[in-house]
């Protein structure tokens, strides 16, 4: 019998804000992970990179500002070296983990492109803020050059805007199924996927930032996995959180989700779009669940002792 497959999305607190952080952030995360591949389980890794894309983008555009700095890198290629070097990070720590419990399996990074569509609404309103700060004169400047668009951003400075459109398909899904089915860990989607546009025979990378649990939403639903593992700072998802009445959930139906988002229960930057790729996964697979819980608990979630279970 094939063993279950799990996709696990792992949450930003995994990974640090730095280089230095994340490398020592990541021995932490791996065991857990390692947990859940010694009780039997194919997993398939996906990660935020929120902080690193940031800090590729901002470094590149600031050297681009001297003289005899490098060039401004687009916005595509430094998600593409943020994927890299996070799941470089992220395989030697498994890697470390598997040898020390005497467990013979190899993990693979797989550099992941997210198909989107270049009609998506998003492209007509950006929103997402990247890269560095300029005053509103030199953005004013950029966006006649560019014709990107500039926003003042919370009283730092003016910021690039970028799309935040939906994900359609995992470009290198084959792959990751192949590497899958040969035994191995996959690290994949991350950041959401770099995103991409069809075009001719091939891909073309597009300046923008998918929801990275939309993406692993996707991607467990398409790889087939019998569960969504996304690990965040919290072992269960509440009601009224932070309230003298606040509940932890051990399971919800998507009519029960539903409602709670109907209320706001859920906020809009932490724990909705966590909840909403939850749906997402179960809505277009009934036969999966969803599960929602701290990294460091993940084994007992999946024991059944904490953590939210979402089902159809």
């Amino acid at each position: 019998m094939a063993n279950k497959r799990l996709v696990i999305a792992l949450g930003g607190n995994a990974l640090g804000n730095t280089a230095e952080e994340q490398l020592e952030l990541v021995h932490n995360t791996a065991a857990p992970i390692v947990d859940l591949i010694e009780e039997g389980y194919d997993v398939i890794v996906t990660h935020g990179n929120g902080p690193q894309v940031g800090m590729i983008k901002v470094a590149t555009d600031n050297s681009a500002t001297k003289v005899g700095g490098t060039p401004s890198i687009p916005f595509p290629e430094c998600g593409a070296m943020s994927q890299g070097y996070i799941g470089y990070h992220l395989q030697q720590a498994i890697q470390r983990e598997l040898a020390k419990r005497g467990i013979n399996k190899p993990c693979a990074s797989v550099i992941t492109q997210t198909v989107v569509s270049a009609d998506d609404p998003a492209f007509q309103d950006p929103t997402k803020p990247v890269g560095a700060f300029f005053t509103e004169e030199e953005a004013k400047k950029l966006m006649e050059e560019t014709g990107n668009k500039y926003v003042e951003d919370a009283g730092r400075g003016w910021r690039w805007v970028v799309a935040s459109p939906q994900p359609i398909r995992i470009a290198e899904l084959d792959v990751i199924n192949a590497l899958v089915e040969q035994g191995m860990t996959v690290i994949s989607t991350g950041g959401g996927g770099i995103p991409v546009i069809e075009e001719g025979n091939g891909y073309k990378g597009v300046p923008a930032v998918i929801d990275k649990d939309r993406s692993a939403a996707l991607l467990a639903g398409e790889a087939k996995a019998d569960m969504l593992v996304i690990l965040t700072a919290v072992d269960r998802v509440c009601i009224n959180f932070n309230k003298p009445d606040q509940q932890e959930l051990a399971s919800m139906t998507i009519a029960e989700a539903e409602q709670y988002m109907a209320e706001g229960q859920f906020a809009k930057g932490s724990m909705l779009p966590k909840v909403e790729a939850c749906l997402n996964y179960v809505k277009a697979n009934p036969e999966g669940k969803a599960l929602i819980t701290s990294l460091e608990r993940a084994k007992d979630a999946l024991d059944g002792k904490t953590g939210t279970v979402i089902t159809a």
